[in-house]
């Protein structure tokens, strides 16, 4: 019979329908705005009794707390009216002092029963939800001194394994200098270094006693150094941003020695830029044994007891660059730790190290660079200097009890939080040079909304103006495409919120394309019904003609603009991703919506009825 569909279809549209209306409900909760509160470290410790002085204060500021949740590492304050968040920060900041973080944050509000059901609201990018938006300035002299500490740590191998006795290494710009006991060992130390490391060009200093070997690193090796200083970087910390689970970051270099970084949704700064920002790395040496000569030990303090120290040899087995994962969990007895697996040279690396030295100390050395910011007035502007320093602390020291291989353990840490840290930042691979913020901005929610607003305005308006014509044009039929019209929306914004896609400006322009090219579809079935009905085919007969002969064309006009899509969202970047991401997502459920939706309802109120006349 024309015009009737079997019952399984018309299930399957209603599951689809119900699924598409169940998974775009969390978009009409939006987010409250909130304050967070966390301790320096991550670990939250508001009592009762703190907390009900923090509503106290801010209900005489006038502020008004909707709700206050304890989650497990920080507290959130829901604000009422996103216009006190700043005050509100402020006010508990002042309250608690500077042993805890105070940041802005939007907390979301979906009802539990969504939540159960993994229903989410839509992503919104940095244009719309605010967030944060950093610079930071590589340090390029730090990235060579790195480098050429570990080319004097290889050298100094090199030369005890041949036996050429050496007094000491010095560190200077891009040169480093060695002394040795003569000027014949100095010349054999020339030729095996300078077999493996082209990249110096080799001076030979004195005579005897005084016989020193300085090696320069060359200027192509230098800007080779600093180019892959900045790609190492770059890698990094996509990869870090990657770990925190921000939606649509930017991540992408800006001149010779700077990066920008976008994190669309994060207005806790400080949490953001402790993992963004975080130099640290590991260094696995041995302790040194008593009869080691000074100039082969370095002193460290432990990095939970400064007053406790420990000598360790100045050659370093392995780096934390040798990492191919780690996480992190408990041990026997509950106390945080990292699990560390290894890549195939450092675990060969380790295992040559440890096989020779069992029973012996090893130190894992924690080593962080911070710098100290100073403001002083220069001609009366403000002109902020930065110190770079660096911080290295022992976090284990452990008995090596047999030989190791890729895969161990760390001990030794403070907190879960900070074992947490410790295994994203080695899991997401350590910088190649220190980084500095040189600006960060926080782009508030008063913004989004705007954007928001106006983007949701001209949807509404595009929408109406549609819905105007078909009702105008088609009659009857113009209800049926209206309807598909608002169930096309509800499946658009119901699948961008499954995948995770992220809306921005550029995407909201595209939902409104979507909502033209959605009925473009019916539009081109209704005028072909109108044809059919013209050359005296019955209703039921030109209903059927109508769908089946527009299929080829709708199908073939849909697959060229998606195609489009695909390329547009495979070459460009942000924005352009976004616009991409929301036509191609549009297009798919015009064509469900058009060919099947509006079928299955002329179906059901036409199909197989004795129609004389169809109003269209």
């Amino acid at each position: 019979m024309l015009n009737r569909y079997p019952l399984w279809k018309y299930l399957l549209i209603l599951v689809v329908l119900l699924a598409g209306l169940i998974y775009s409900l969390p978009n009409l909760f939006p987010e409250d705005p909130a304050v967070q509160i966390s301790s320096e470290r991550g670990d939250a410790t508001i009592d009762e009794r703190q907390l009900d002085r923090i509503r106290q204060s801010l209900d005489e500021a006038g502020i008004e707390i909707t709700d206050a949740e304890r989650e497990a590492n920080r507290v959130l304050i829901r604000l009422d009216n996103a216009d006190d968040q700043i005050k509100a920060r402020d006010r508990i900041a002042e309250l608690l002092g500077s042993d805890y973080v105070v940041a802005l944050n939007l907390a979301e509000s979906t009802p539990e029963w969504l939540q159960s059901l993994s229903a989410s609201p839509m992503t919104l990018g940095l244009d719309l939800r605010g967030g944060v938006h950093f610079l930071l300035e590589v340090d390029m002299e730090a990235a060579l001194t790195q480098r050429l500490e570990v080319n004097a740590s290889a050298m100094r191998e090199q030369l005890r394994d041949e036996r050429i006795r050496y007094r000491d290494t010095q560190i200077e710009g891009r040169t480093v200098s060695m002394a040795f006991a003569n000027a014949e060992d100095r010349d054999e130390a020339r030729r095996l270094i300078g077999r493996e490391f082209p990249e110096f060009t080799y001076e030979s200093e004195g005579d005897d006693r005084g016989a020193r070997l300085v090696m320069t690193m060359n200027d192509q090796a230098v800007d080779e150094l600093q180019d892959y200083a900045i790609n190492q970087n770059l890698t990094t910390l996509r990869n870090r941003v990657n770990e925190l689970g921000v939606a649509e970051p930017l991540v992408q270099r800006q001149g010779p020695d700077r990066i920008v970084v976008e994190l669309p949704g994060v207005q806790d700064t400080v949490a953001a830029k402790r993992i963004v920002g975080a130099t640290a790395n590991l260094e696995f040496r041995l302790e040194a044994r008593p009869d080691t000569p000074n100039n082969e030990t370095e002193a460290f303090p432990f990095r939970n007891n400064e007053s406790r120290r420990a000598d360790l040899m100045r050659d370093v087995i392995i780096t934390g660059d040798s990492v191919s994962n780690a996480n992190h969990s408990f041990d026997e007895n509950g106390r945080p730790q990292v699990n560390i697996d290894l890549d195939g040279t450092g675990g060969t690396l380790m295992n040559r190290a440890t096989r020779t030295n069992i029973g012996r100390n090893m130190a894992v050395l924690f080593i962080e660079h911070k710098t100290r910011e100073t403001t002083r007035m220069v001609d009366g502007e403000e002109v902020v200097e930065r110190d770079p320093y660096t911080e290295r602390g022992i976090i284990s020291l452990a008995t090596i009890q047999s030989a190791l291989g890729n895969s161990f353990r760390i001990t030794g840490l403070d907190s879960p939080t900070e074992a947490a840290e410790l295994a994203l930042l080695l899991r997401s691979g350590s910088l190649a040079a220190p980084i500095y913020f040189a600006q960060e901005r926080t782009i508030g929610p008063s913004l989004g909304a705007e954007n928001i607003e106006r983007g949701v305005l001209s949807v509404q308006i595009g929408l109406l103006l549609v819905v105007l014509f078909m009702l105008a044009r088609y009659k009857v039929f113009g209800i049926f495409a209206n309807v598909a019209l608002a169930l096309n929306l509800t499946l658009l914004v119901a699948a961008m919120s499954m995948l995770g896609a992220t809306l921005t400006l550029p995407g909201i322009a595209g939902i409104v394309l979507t909502l033209g090219m959605a009925v473009d579809a019916n539009v081109l079935i209704f005028e072909r019904i109108r044809e059919e009905l013209r050359t005296g085919l019955s209703v039921q007969q030109a209903i059927h003609a109508g769908y089946e002969r527009a299929f080829t064309s709708i199908v073939d006009a849909n697959i060229t603009t998606l195609l489009v899509a695909l390329i547009l969202f495979s070459i460009g970047t942000g924005p352009v991703k976004g616009f991409a991401v929301t036509l191609s997502l549009g297009i798919l459920t015009s064509l469900f919506t058009a060919l099947l939706v509006t079928r299955a309802m002329v179906n059901l109120c036409y199909g197989g009825k004795p129609i004389k006349k169809l109003w269209i």
